[in-house]
C-alpha cells in the first residue's frame, strides 16, 4: 500500500489581505512558519520516504519542516503550483469584481467554465497536478510520501480522486496546513483523512 499525504502550505500575507495569489511568489507570514513547524511535528513520527512540493516559496518552506524531521531534501515539482489566476493575482475579491463585473462569480459557481484572464481553467490545473501526483505515486510503491501544495490545488487533485465535477471544488475546504491522507490499494486511491488541523492550537 502507497499512502499519500498531502499538506496546504502554511498562512501567507496574501492570505491575510485576502489577495489571490496564483504562480505569485509570496512569503509565509511568523503565523505560517509555526504552522509549518506544527505540522512538522504532527509528522515526525510518520515512517516519510519522500518530500515534495511546488516550486513557490509558501510550500517549498512548510515542505522543508516537514522533511528536516526525516533528514530528507525537498523535490521540486513545479506541477504542483497553484493555479495560475493570471491578471487577478496580487487583486481582492472587490478590485477583480469591479474590474471584470459578473466574471468572478464564475469562480464559485462554475469554476469548470472559467477561463481566468491571463491564466489557467481549473481543467487544466487539475491535468497538470494530477499527472505530478501519479508520477509520484508511480514512483513510491509501498512507501509513504509527503507532498505540499496549495489550495485549489489539493482541492482539484481530491476532485480527480473522487470523479467529482470540478463545479464542486469549493465542496471541499482547505486549511493552511491542513493534512490529507490517501491510501493507495492495488492502485485505486481512498481518502481517509480530510482537512485535518488538529495540531493548530492557536
Amino acid at each position: 500500500m502507497t499512502r499519500l499525504i498531502v499538506v496546504r502550505h502554511g498562512q501567507t500575507v496574501w492570505n491575510l489581505e485576502r489577495k489571490y495569489q496564483g504562480h505569485s511568489d509570496i512569503a509565509l507570514t511568523d503565523k505560517g512558519l509555526r504552522q509549518a513547524e506544527a505540522v512538522g511535528a504532527r509528522l515526525a513520527d510518520e515512517k516519510i520516504d519522500a518530500v515534495y512540493a511546488s516550486d513557490l516559496s509558501r510550500a517549498f518552506k512548510t515542505a522543508e519542516c516537514i522533511a528536516a524531521r526525516h533528514s530528507l531534501t525537498v523535490r521540486v515539482v513545479p506541477a504542483l503550483r497553484e493555479i495560475k489566476f493570471g491578471d487577478w493575482e496580487g487583486l481582492t475579491y472587490e478590485q477583480i469584481s469591479a474590474q471584470w463585473p459578473g466574471l468572478l462569480g464564475k469562480l464559485w459557481t462554475t469554476p469548470d467554465e472559467l477561463q481566468i484572464p491571463g491564466g489557467e481553467s481549473f481543467q487544466q490545473l487539475k491535468e497538470r497536478a494530477y499527472a505530478a501526483i501519479e508520477r509520484i505515486v508511480a514512483a513510491h510503491p509501498d512507501q509513504t510520501v509527503v507532498v505540499v501544495a496549495h489550495g485549489g490545488t489539493i482541492c482539484t487533485i481530491l476532485c480527480a480522486m473522487l470523479g467529482v465535477h470540478l463545479n464542486h471544488v469549493w465542496n471541499i475546504r482547505q486549511d493552511n496546513t491542513a493534512v490529507n491522507i490517501i491510501e493507495y490499494y492495488e492502485g485505486r486511491p481512498t481518502i481517509t483523512l480530510l482537512n485535518c488541523v488538529s495540531h493548530l492550537v492557536e
